[in-house]
């Protein structure tokens, strides 16, 4: 499979790039989706409330923002489209849900390129298909459930 990755560090973010494509590898490997491009750009708080609020209508930064990438028909391309990441909310979000970073940081990636594959979690149904999928994925590299409570 070939995956060309586009990352953008606006901050200092923690994953490396090997395992950012590794996460997309695994998501993509799953759903048996090949040769693609996509972009993912660790943003700001600031940045990502400024996005948020622009195509989301929602105040305030957010952990991940998806924007997959329409072609017109008779353009034929692989991009997949475009994850912001607030890195300040990843890390915030792993904190106060006990979850070890760097399997938050996966889940996110994992998240996002769910949602540019068109998957979403707006109804019950949808969000059940969506977390049954991340689980399995995070499973495959060795992460536990992200939606498992974790007592303290």
């Amino acid at each position: 499979m070939e995956v060309s990755l586009d990352i953008q560090r606006e901050v200092d973010a923690l994953p490396k790039d090997e395992e950012i494509l590794n996460w997309v590898k695994e998501v993509l490997t799953t759903e048996k989706h090949s040769n693609t491009e996509l972009t993912v750009r660790f943003v700001s708080k600031e940045e990502s409330a400024g996005l948020n609020e622009q195509y989301r209508n929602k105040k305030g930064p957010t952990n991940v923002l998806s924007f997959p990438f329409e072609a017109p028909a008779e353009v034929e391309i692989d991009l997949l489209g475009d994850l912001v990441i607030c890195s300040d909310v990843v890390v915030q979000q792993a904190k106060e849900q006990h979850k070890q970073e760097l399997a938050h940081w996966a889940h996110m990636i994992v998240h996002g390129t769910l949602h540019l594959l068109g998957y979403d979690h707006l109804s019950d149904d949808e969000a059940n298909v969506m977390e049954t999928k991340e689980i399995t994925i995070l499973s495959q590299l060795g992460y536990p459930d992200p939606y498992r409570e974790i007592e303290v």
